[in-house]
Formats: C-alpha cells, structure tokens, sequence
C-alpha cells in the first residue's frame, strides 16, 4: 500500500469484469461501446445547445446542463477502462489507478445527488414562489449551490478515499467486477474495515438521506402548491416541469439502494454486475432523453439552431 512499507503485496487488482460471459463478450463489448458514445453525443449535445440559445439561459438548464457534464465524467470514469479490459488477456489495475477510479466514481456520484437536491429546489422556488422566482434563483445563487455540490462530492469522496488508504490489501486480489468499488476493496481487504464502514454509512445518511429527505419535502410543498391552482391547464403544466426530475431521481436512488444492498457482502454476483451497469452506464444515457423528449423548450430551442444553420449554410452557398 502507497506510504505502507512492506505490510502490504499487493500492487494490483484483477478485474474480472464480464469474463464469466465468454460467448457474449463480443456482444457485451459494441453494446457498451455504443452506450458510451451515445451517452458522450447526446450529453454533449444537450450542453451546446443550452450554451447556444439565450432562451435556456434559466436556472433549470443551468442545473441540468451541470448534471449533462457530471453524467459525461461519471460514465468516462469506469467504461473506458472496462472497455480496454475486453482486448486484455488479464484485466489487471494498478492499486493507484483502482483508488484514483473510486475517486472519481465516487465525486461524480456524491455530487449528482446533491445536484438533485439542488434541482428539486428550483422547482419548489419555480412552482411555490413564482413571483420571487428571479430574486430567488439568481445566477449567485445557482453558481454557488452548482460550486457547493462539486465541493459536497469532493470532500465526501476525498474523506472516504484517506480511509481506504490506511487499508491493508494482502491478497487475495480478484475484484468480482468491472470496476473498482467500495464493497469488492472492503471485501478485499486485510485488516479491520470497521472505521470504512461507519464513515460509509455516516456519508449515506448525509448524503443519500439528507437528500432524498430533502428533496422529498420539496415536493410535499410543490403538490400543495399545485393543488392550490385552479385551472387544469396550469395544473398539468406545473407538474410537467417537475416529472422529467422525478423520473431521474427515482431512476438514480432506486437503482443505487439496490445494487449497494444486494452486494453489500463484496462478493459480486453476475447479477450485481448487471444491475451495475444500469446506474453507471444506462443512467448517464437516460437522463438528456428523460429531459427532451417531452421539454417543448429544448425542442424549440432544437428547431431555432436548425433554422440558424439552414441560414448560415445558405449564405455561405450564396458568395459562391
């Protein structure tokens, strides 16, 4: 172990990943390949073009274009090496690269559930306070609540990340998955991971409890504030502003409840890897559709740079 002398053997971990799977690994290998680059275009995409066009110049596409970046770096920091592992006789990391990957993993991941948060209380400010709303979400404000849950995710991350260095590993060094994560190392690990363990529920609760309890009250407001509307049409509009966050909160927590429940052991099933996947990989993909297909907005604001496009292409075929 890195500033551990002797005491430990162990500079890398085997990860076996999908192995277990050897018809399919062609398969298994363009499907996530497209997944990343799918992810990478549409999240890209989404981020352009609320840069692009002043009408999603909001807090709401402020947040979610924030959320478009975190989703790009979250997916970037486990599929390109489970990727590179498939062409890989032994899918080996070093121990620094393993603990530098749970260090991004885990940022991104503590910082996208603080972003959540911070956009259950746009839409509270949206829908509760409508004729605050601009006072309320200034860019200050947004800016800093954006700089706070990077800086939530880092201290986290970072926190759980000097506990896992006082670890010894001794062998033996077989993660049971495609990348490294905090029940495989604590499974792993040679000496006493009790001091790991409490820190982890400590950050479950603040970030994961905290979180999800506040952003449930939000919404407990947002239903009261929307019962208060009289015309339907308002109604359906309001609650539409907030189904596209709903679907991706639920998508989020109910898939990293599962996954960390049912491999709390670190004995990763073929199961856990698979239901890994969703929260790592399909995630990251589904949240720029959740957000589009139904936002008239981003649609809009599609069909305007298209139109830009079509303008600018015509005048540069006309000075020919």
């Amino acid at each position: 172990m890195i500033g551990a002398g002797n005491l430990t053997e162990i500079t890398q971990f085997l990860l076996l990943g999908f192995t277990d799977f050897p018809r399919i690994l062609v398969l298994l290998f363009v499907t996530f390949l497209l997944i990343y680059i799918t992810t990478l275009t549409w999240n890209l995409s989404l981020i352009v073009l609320i840069r692009m066009d002043s009408h999603l110049h909001t807090p709401m596409y402020f947040f979610l274009s924030n959320l478009s970046f975190i989703d790009l770096c979250y997916i970037t920091s486990t599929v390109p090496k489970m990727l590179s592992n498939f062409f890989q006789e032994r899918q080996m990391i070093s121990y620094v690269s393993c603990f530098v990957q749970y260090f991004f993993f885990s940022t991104l991941g503590l910082s996208e559930s603080c972003l959540m948060t911070a956009m259950a209380y746009d839409r509270y400010a949206a829908i509760c306070k409508p004729l605050l709303y601009s006072s309320i979400m200034s860019p200050t404000l947004c800016a800093h609540m954006v700089l706070g849950t990077y800086t939530a995710g880092l201290t986290g991350s970072f926190s759980q990340l000097c506990a896992l260095l006082q670890l010894h590993f001794c062998g033996p060094n077989v993660i049971r998955h495609f990348f490294c994560d905090m029940p495989q190392l604590l499974h792993l690990s040679c000496t006493d991971t009790f001091f790991v363990q409490v820190l982890t529920a400590v950050l479950i609760m603040v970030y994961g409890i905290a979180n999800v309890l506040a952003i449930i009250l939000s919404y407990v407001y947002i239903v009261v504030a929307i019962r208060k509307i009289t015309s339907t049409k308002g109604r359906a509009k309001a609650f539409n502003t907030c189904v596209s966050h709903l679907t991706a909160v639920s998508f989020f927590y109910a898939s990293s409840i599962f996954v960390y429940l049912s491999s709390s052991s670190g004995a990763s099933s073929s199961f856990d890897r698979f239901a890994s996947v969703f929260y790592t990989v399909v995630i990251p993909m589904l949240n720029p559709l959740i957000y589009s297909l139904r936002n008239k907005e981003i649609k809009d604001a599609v069909k305007r740079l298209q139109k830009k496009a079509c303008f600018y292409e015509s005048h540069r075929l006309g000075d020919f």
